[in-house]
């Protein structure tokens, strides 16, 4: 029988190896190499500022590196760079980029908002008649969300969009140019928008709510489809578990929004009502798609023959090993 002795000294070397197994553990966890996200800095962007800041990435045991960027086209544009593995973007730059290339597929939609977009018109001119309209010049940013609205609207409202001239500029450029009349009116989304107006009183903004809903995407390359599913399906854990503190925890939520695009609380409450933060990846994604892409073409945005077959752009695994209910497509 074996003295008390050699077996605390055999316990202790069993103890020590347990306790240097976890720590290898922990090491490889925390040295995997990590995913780089590509994130618009948006208020649509909420749920993946709240899964950082809760650490929720983290509790999932997932690595993820977010680069901030302004504006989707500039989101997928790392992506397809190889400088990002995932990236978010409205639906219509996943329809632009739908023509040209087949290196990315759609994860899922997290947010959507029928008013975060908004025409501007600078002090001193009167759009509501809408012959006057005729060759001024608006401020777009191309192959964007912006794009579509601006013609949507003229379309709506019975302009013929080639009555305009585009003049294509990124979102951060656009208050310069209206203030100093290099353009007549502009194209742009939140935070822009609001900013825009704050810094000119007298200019208008034209608002259509609901004349398009906006969906915000989650993208990944598709050199990833198999091989870092389990990456993604903790990635889109962590987002849910952060969509669901935000209806839990609205103001803690909106202090989270405030502290990381740096804006004003009144700001945040007077945005807050225009975003569902929501995982889904549905038919209605593939429909809007569609007929973007039926407009590109009718326009002459796009050169193509063939339109593309959006369920070669969605990748519903990942999401349906979350949340089954989230997926509704049909094949």
């Amino acid at each position: 029988m074996a003295s008390a002795g050699p077996r605390r000294f055999m316990l202790f070397w069993l103890l020590l190896g347990c306790l240097s197994a976890c720590c290898t553990g922990a090491v490889l966890a925390a040295g995997q190499t990590p995913l780089v996200l590509a994130l618009s800095k948006s208020p649509l962007s909420l749920p993946f500022y709240v899964a950082q800041k809760q650490g929720y990435f983290d509790a999932e045991g997932v690595a993820l590196q977010i680069h901030d960027v302004i504006g989707g086209v500039r989101s997928l544009q790392q992506l397809r760079r190889g400088e990002a593995d995932l990236a978010t973007s409205s639906d219509t730059v996943v329809m632009f980029n739908s023509f040209v290339a087949k290196d990315f597929a759609v994860l899922g939609s997290f947010v959507t908002s029928p008013d975060d977009l908004r025409i501007i018109v600078r002090p001193g001119l009167d759009f509501s008649n809408y012959p006057a309209i005729k060759g001024k010049r608006f401020a777009v940013t191309l192959a964007s969300a912006s794009h579509y609205y601006l013609d949507t609207w003229l379309l709506l409202n019975g302009i013929d969009p080639n009555s305009i001239t585009r003049v294509g500029m990124p979102p951060e450029a656009m208050e310069s140019a209206l203030a100093k009349a290099e353009v007549d009116a502009v194209s742009t989304w939140e935070p822009f928008g609001i900013s825009i107006l704050r810094a000119m009183p007298q200019a208008k903004a034209l608002t259509n709510p609901g004349m398009h809903t906006l969906s915000f995407n989650l993208m990944v390359h598709v050199k990833h489809l198999g091989q870092k599913d389990p990456e993604l399906v903790k990635i889109l854990r962590a987002l849910e578990r952060a969509q669901r503190f935000i209806q839990a925890e609205p103001v803690k939520s909106l202090a989270i929004l405030r502290e990381r695009l740096q804006l004003e609380a009144t700001f945040i409450e007077a945005i807050w009502q225009r975003y569902n933060y929501r995982l889904t990846l549905n038919q209605s994604l593939l429909t809007t798609l569609e007929s973007q892409a039926r407009w590109a073409r009718q326009e002459g945005h796009v050169q193509s023959e063939r339109m593309p077959n959006y369920l070669d752009f969605v990748y519903p695994e990942p999401l349906r090993s979350v949340r089954r209910d989230a997926v509704g497509l049909s094949k």
